[in-house]
This record gives C-alpha cells, structure tokens and sequence, in this order.
C-alpha cells in the first residue's frame, strides 16, 4: 500500500473524502500496472459511485489538461508514484 505518500496539489473535498480518493488510487495500483491507467480510473470512479452516489468522474495519467465544472465539495488533484489523480462529481445542471 501507498497510502501517505500521495502528494495533493488542490482539493475541496472534506478530509475524509481525500483519504477515501488517495486510499481508492493506492488500492487501485496494487491491483493493476501502473500503465493501466483506464481500470486504475475505472477501480477509482467504481469505489466513489458506490461510497458517495453516482456522478463520479476519475482521470488518471502522467501528462493531461482538462476544464470542468464540480459540485462544490468533491474535487480532488493530487500525484501519487509517477500518475496524477484528477477525482470530480459532475455539477448539477
């Protein structure tokens, strides 16, 4: 387990929500390779839709740019080994 050695770069979400993504995304690389980047994301949103309802969106790579829009309270960016985690709920429209 890597838990602890994740580094967060922004977040909104309450603390325990931000141990819950950082402990999804260790879990998730001790199940798969760390090339694995669709079933890492895939591990992530699966946990986050079942723990915290639906609506969950997860990218996971070594190099990405994105613009989205959250639900106030569920955002979480952070780096963990060589892979970046990017953790949101859609906004409501």
């Amino acid at each position: 387990m890597l838990e602890g050695k994740a580094t967060i770069q922004e977040t909104d979400m309450p603390l325990e929500m931000q141990m819950q993504a950082m402990s999804s995304a260790s879990e998730a690389l001790d199940l798969f390779d760390a090339l694995d980047c669709r079933n890492i994301a895939g591990h992530i949103k699966k946990e986050f839709d079942v723990v915290y309802g639906p609506g969950w969106q997860c990218v996971v790579g070594s190099s990405f740019g994105c613009f989205f829009t959250h639900s106030l309270g569920t955002f979480i960016y952070f780096h963990l080994e060589t892979l970046q985690f990017l953790i949101f709920k859609g906004a409501s429209a």
